[in-house]
């Protein structure tokens, strides 16, 4: 399926979804501990060999980047490895977004790589993506030697005081000595705690120096202390609450996928028949068919979903921040309930609303020492439960179908429909995401890739390659608008390329479609720079980068090519054209409270 050597393949398992760091357990067991054996010796080599060696120990199975001249020692150590996989995109931020989605789906650590000054800065907003929603990363920078630092050297940029605010950490590397303990530090920060991308930025001379290679077996950080022992007087104490209470409900987020927490969740909310709501980011963490689950809550999210956050006297909130799309003006969220909070990370707890019981820990953990301790708590019954169902039942989503449009609900519902919620799904962010998150029944977590925090336009499609590289058999489907998919079509060249087969959907309505829907909501009609008449034809896009396009304008159409995309082996791009005046509702106007949701179009 991928151009690069077959014996690379075989000995990182890339095929089997193994990465170099199960050298004795699939595969070809004697040839992996030999492999180990020589990235470990102590030879003297370069920085730029210390860092392929080092990557290949951390079990890295692919580098997305782009080459430049701080960084040319590295790719030339690349240079006739075998070993070594890297996927040359045809930008940075296409790189940087294909990690991520490389991490959200694998629940790996994702790795990329560009160049000094230009290729850097290229990095900067899917370095903010990632640490917005805690995805871990290690981004590797090139940098002109350290003689020249602060001489506004050719193509110099400090990319480390630029990153600051968005990484949880950053390296300068000024000694070739500090390169192998450096990067192992580094994949230790991004993958622990509350995860987040770390950036190692490598001057152009270091990456040249020579120095006997030492790989630490073990990695310790001075005060650093990233997973929090689980206390059992606070599960119980939470325990106790969920007791006492008559209208409990569980608001699960993104820290509840990043711990893993999906089967302790749903186990723990089974047993205690406790309703529960998951936000964007939590889609997944519990399955969509499950009787208990209420929707998404929140600006988009179900009648159902915000009337329970109103009308809860107990909320127990699982890796979720109460971001402000969820909460909405804070006053009107969860005004009857006592809240707890289970959080890796201290500093969420109470941030933003007031939490009489605080958790501070690893939510798997959390969550199995709850269950554990559950097994003498009666289930919950009785008048809530009934209430919620009922708002489920009498309030679903909706939309007004037509047999002379397509309509993008259609398309979303109909993708869900034929891949039975089994799909891993990428969006960009818009009008689509938000049909996409509520209209696909996700079943698993890692199923829903998409940029909660910063709403970054240009991350669902490189996302998708990423995510199709760390899962080659799983059916990845990518889900954009016409407007995201200008900002990384350069990419289709991946895919066509390495035969990456992603499948590839354009919700075209040729406008910015949340954005008028906002002007037309919200600022009287009043419609400015909303108009994207003049984008390419994507299926001829498409084409010219030897990928497969397809197109439907209607609803025969629609099943025909998806369809045809589905029977495709390799990745095909398909442009359904839908209306252009389709609003997504439910809507919360921003400054509103939960209680004052647009159910439909008046």
């Amino acid at each position: 399926m991928n151009r690069f050597d077959t014996e690379a393949r075989r000995l990182s398992g890339f095929g089997a979804g193994q990465g170099p760091e199960c050298y004795s357990e699939k595969g070809v067991p004697a040839e992996r501990e030999a492999l180990r054996a020589k990235l470990l010796a102590p030879d003297r080599v370069s920085g730029s060999e210390i860092l392929l060696r080092t990557l290949l120990l951390e079990g890295v199975e692919c580098v997305f980047g782009y080459p430049g001249g701080a960084v040319l020692y590295i790719y030339d150590a690349m240079h006739g490895n075998p070993h070594f996989r890297h996927i040359l995109t045809r930008h940075e931020q296409g790189a940087i977004h294909a990690a991520d989605g490389y991490a959200r789906a694998t629940g790996k650590i994702g790795v990329c790589l560009a160049t000094s000054g230009p290729g850097a800065t290229n990095l900067v907003t899917g370095i903010a993506t990632a640490h917005m929603d805690s995805i871990p990363l290690v981004v590797i920078t090139g940098n002109v030697a350290t003689s020249l630092i602060g001489t506004d050297a050719f193509q110099e940029a400090d990319i480390v005081g630029i990153t600051q605010p968005i990484t949880k950490h950053s390296y300068f590397v000024r000694k070739v000595e500090e390169l192998a303990s450096v990067l192992r530090e580094a994949f230790h920060i991004a993958g622990t705690g509350r995860k987040g991308p770390v950036l190692v930025d490598i001057p152009k001379d270091v990456s040249a120096a020579v120095t006997a290679f030492r790989y630490p077996e073990t990695v310790s950080v001075r005060g650093y202390r990233p997973v929090p022992e689980v206390q059992a007087s606070e599960v119980q104490e939470l325990l106790r609450a969920i007791e006492a209470a008559e209208r409990p409900l569980i608001l699960a987020g993104g820290g509840a996928v990043q711990a893993d927490a999906a089967e302790e969740l749903t186990a723990f909310a089974g047993r205690l028949n406790v309703p529960v709501t998951t936000t964007l980011l939590g889609l997944g963490a519990f399955p969509s068919g499950h009787e208990l689950w209420l929707g998404m809550p929140g600006m988009h999210g179900t009648y159902a979903a915000n009337q329970a956050l109103l009308h809860c006297d107990f909320l127990l909130s699982v890796g979720a921040r109460f971001d402000d799309r969820v909460t909405m003006r804070l006053d009107g969220f969860a005004p009857q309930a006592t809240i707890a909070h289970i959080d890796i990370d201290a500093a969420e707890i109470g941030k933003l609303v007031p939490t009489a019981l605080p958790i501070t820990g690893d939510a798997r953990q959390v969550l199995q020492a709850a269950n554990a301790l559950s097994s003498g708590l009666r289930p919950k019954e009785g008048a809530w439960l009934e209430q919620v169902k009922r708002w489920k039942a009498d309030y679903p989503l909706t939309y007004r179908d037509s047999e002379t449009e397509l309509k993008p609900q259609y398309v979303l519902e109909m993708i869900s429909r034929t891949t039975d919620g089994e799909a891993i799904v990428t969006t960009d962010v818009g009008q689509h995401q938000m049909w996409t998150a509520q209209f696909y029944k996700f079943k698993h977590p890692r199923s829903l890739l998409t940029s909660g925090g910063l709403g970054t336009m240009g991350f669902g499609f490189p996302s998708a390659i990423g995510a199709q590289v760390g899962h080659p058999g799983r059916l990845v489907v990518s889900v954009n608008g016409d407007g995201g998919m200008q900002m990384c079509a350069q990419e289709l060249a991946i895919c066509a390329i390495h035969q990456i087969p992603v499948k590839i959907v354009v919700i075209n309505n040729r406008t910015l479609g949340m954005i008028k829907q906002w002007q037309e909501l919200i600022y009287d009609g009043r419609y400015s720079h909303i108009d994207l008449s003049g984008s390419p034809d994507f299926v001829k896009l498409a084409e010219a980068y030897g990928v497969k396009g397809l197109r439907a304008t209607d609803k025969r159409e629609a099943e025909q090519a998806w369809q045809e995309a589905l029977d495709t082996p390799g990745p095909v791009l398909i442009d359904f054209q839908v209306s252009k005046d389709e609003l997504v509702f439910p809507m919360i106007p921003q400054g509103q409270t939960l209680s004052d949701m647009i159910l439909e179009a008046e």
